[in-house]
């Protein structure tokens, strides 16, 4: 089973498209998801609020039928389920963020969004997106707090993080987005694509992809 994370800043292009079905991944966790993205012989689900006038925040596309939930966790996150499987898309809280979040400190957003989103994260569970938070090495983009918030919701989900050691696009920065998936499932490959095609950049976000075996 291959699945994907990336997140596309609200863009779409036939360059887009042709870097998604490249990777062949059975199932993909976007965020950041312009209106009118669409993968022939893929169904879609997306976050019923949207992130601006032509994009929402996450969506999930899948080769097998998709069944979604009945009402998103949380406005940022979709969840659906994939043949027993709970799978789940999300973007979590960021520095910049703004006031919808709750407008409290980083640490505190990140703590009410996670609440919501707890209850469908457990030992079934796929789950992924934009983070916005690295979950080792040095921390650029979130909080110590925040990365401990998330480590602990996986650890009591028995769920592994197969992309916490990969790089981003930002030079000696590890990944904020992520794909989790049950602590038992064998892990064949977890790797980062360059988000660009013919030396132009596609998102500022790097498309992130593994593969296991359930």
């Amino acid at each position: 089973m291959r699945i994907g994370t990336w997140n596309l800043a609200g863009r779409w292009s036939p360059r887009h498209l042709e870097l998604l079905t490249r990777e062949k991944c059975d199932v993909w966790l976007l965020t950041e998801v312009h209106a009118g993205t669409s993968v022939p012989g893929m169904q879609m689900h997306r976050t019923i609020k949207p992130m601006g006038e032509q994009k929402t925040w996450a969506a999930i596309l899948s080769n097998a039928d998709l069944i979604p939930a009945e009402s998103d966790t949380h406005w940022a996150t979709v969840a659906v389920q994939i043949g027993g499987l709970t799978v789940i898309s999300s973007v979590l809280p960021w520095r910049s963020r703004g006031p919808e979040w709750g407008g409290s400190t980083l640490v505190e957003d990140l703590r009410r969004t996670l609440a919501g989103i707890r209850a469908q994260v457990d030992e079934a569970t796929i789950w992924g997106g934009d983070w916005n938070q690295a979950l080792e090495g040095v921390e650029h983009a979130g909080t110590l707090d925040g990365r401990n918030q998330i480590l602990e919701l996986l650890d009591a989900s028995r769920l592994s993080v197969p992309t916490k050691s990969l790089g981003s696009a930002a030079p000696g920065h590890r990944s904020i987005d992520h794909i989790a998936v049950p602590i038992g499932w064998d892990v064949n490959a977890a790797y980062r694509v360059p988000a660009e095609a013919q030396g132009q950049r596609l998102s500022d976000h790097d498309m992130y992809v593994i593969s296991v075996n359930r």
